[in-house]
């Protein structure tokens, strides 16, 4: 058992600490808002991730697992994880650091040496590279004494999924500082982690400025292959050919793969938007903005995806969407999460409520975020009384219980039979014969 601690309890370091409690170790999560640190205290996540809630009670019920919002509480812990978020600047593309700053400034009072060998500060935030290598020559100069060593150990966490990436993941990487302390702190992530290793998961152990990129390249290049296909979704529309049929053949080429091609209204979420745009505001700084101009490619496709989806409800209601009733099926970014940051299902909706529509949304889990962000939509919690007299139904987040709803009961209470499928997901076969005019993104 190693005693830790995880400044940051969003859904990074939330996941995090409950994980590492359940598999034995002694945790302490540390955040500055008072009512997020009482409410996981109570064992309750404020977020929606399958899994968690239970995993969050068991670590709690545990003795393992508990939450401050005292950062002196971290006093005794071998590890200390910084978790906290680095959104994008307001008004920029670069990444706001405050976070991580603010959350090193408050740690470094508070390194001390450990009976049980090093001291070890873990950066899991995404930052821009070169980030570690500042933090590290701060804790040398400002806590010489403590002999703590940093490491960068980016995650790689999936919405949906975060349970199982986290305790079965599929690489650990470790940015070490040089020398003897850099093994040594190798040694103490080694015991953090060793159920993990067991498993025989893959370790990637290099410098500093690597580990910083892998998450922003794996990041890129994901964001890079979903924008691809929907390029090629744009061809297909223009010629009459079939975007899913040709991810499918492209697909097989194993140096390509089927994952990430399917096409439709976008990427988004906290992640990888934001990601890329700190990528390619990084690169500038550094000077070397012309190897991710691509990526600026990539971020208009997708952002026009967007509107695409818009001029096809438009175009459904017969090219004015004013006074037009419309339901969208998924408010999150993707299924199995409740989060709304930049999702492209809610921006096409507002987008769609602007233009002067009587939008309604239903999503499984994501309603109240919607409720905070944007009060003035109309929400439903059932896509039956969602789909109330519509004139068009657009289908923006895959829920499994959207794309298996029953096309003739839904056509039952809509008023015009017409489905904008924005993710590709539906059959289009069984809503055409239910009598649906089907619109798929890059399919005839």
């Amino acid at each position: 058992m190693t005693q830790l601690s995880v400044i940051g309890c969003g859904y990074l370091g939330a996941v995090h600490a409950a994980c590492m409690a359940d598999l034995g170790h002694e945790v302490v999560g540390v955040d500055v808002d008072p009512d997020k640190v009482a409410q996981l205290a109570a064992g309750k996540a404020p977020f929606h991730e399958p899994g968690f809630d239970d995993l969050l009670q068991r670590a709690i019920a545990s003795g393992r697992l508990r939450f401050t919002t005292d950062i002196a509480e971290v006093h005794g812990s071998q590890v200390h994880f910084i978790c906290v978020g680095t959104p994008q600047q307001a008004g920029r593309n670069a990444a706001d650091l405050t976070y991580v700053h603010a959350a090193v400034e408050a740690l470094l009072p508070h390194l001390a040496v450990h009976a049980d060998g090093p001291v070890v500060v873990v950066g899991k935030s995404t930052v821009p590279v070169g980030t570690a290598a500042e933090i590290a020559a701060r804790i040398d100069a400002d806590a010489p004494g403590s002999g703590a060593s940093l490491v960068w150990n980016p995650e790689f966490l999936r919405e949906g999924f975060a349970i199982q990436d986290t305790v079965a993941p599929d690489r650990i990487v470790y940015g070490l500082g040089p020398g003897d302390r850099g093994q040594a702190a190798r040694v103490v992530l080694d015991t953090v982690y060793a159920s993990q290793l067991e498993r025989h998961t893959p370790l990637i152990t290099t410098d500093y400025a690597t580990a910083e990129l892998v998450k922003v390249a794996a990041n890129s290049f994901l964001a890079t292959k979903i924008s691809f296909i929907n390029a090629m979704a744009e061809l297909c529309e223009a010629t009459g050919a079939d975007v899913t049929q040709l991810a499918e053949a492209i697909g097989h080429d194993e140096r390509i793969g089927p994952k990430f091609l399917r096409a439709g209204v976008g990427f988004g979420g906290g992640c990888l938007p934001k990601d890329i745009r700190a990528f390619m505001a990084r690169a500038g700084e550094l000077g070397v903005d012309q190897a991710l101009t691509f990526l600026r490619e990539v971020d208009a496709i997708n952002l026009r995806r967007r509107t695409h989806v818009v001029e096809l409800a438009r175009t459904a209601c017969g090219g004015d969407l004013s006074g037009a009733r419309v339901t969208v099926l998924g408010a999150a970014f993707k299924p199995h999460s409740d989060d709304v940051r930049d999702s492209p299902a809610l921006e096409v909706a507002s987008t769609i409520a602007g233009a002067g529509a009587h939008v309604t949304i239903t999503d499984p889990a994501a309603l109240e975020n919607v409720r905070r962000v944007r009060p003035d939509l109309n929400l439903a919690a059932d896509p039956l009384e969602a789909a109330d007299r519509a004139d068009v139904v657009v289908l923006l987040t895959e829920w499994e219980e959207y794309v298996t709803l029953d096309p003739e009961q839904l056509g039952t209470v809509v008023a015009h039979r017409q489905v904008i499928d924005g993710r590709n997901a539906l059959d289009p076969v069984r809503w055409r014969a239910a009598g649906w005019t089907y619109t798929g993104l890059g399919r005839p």
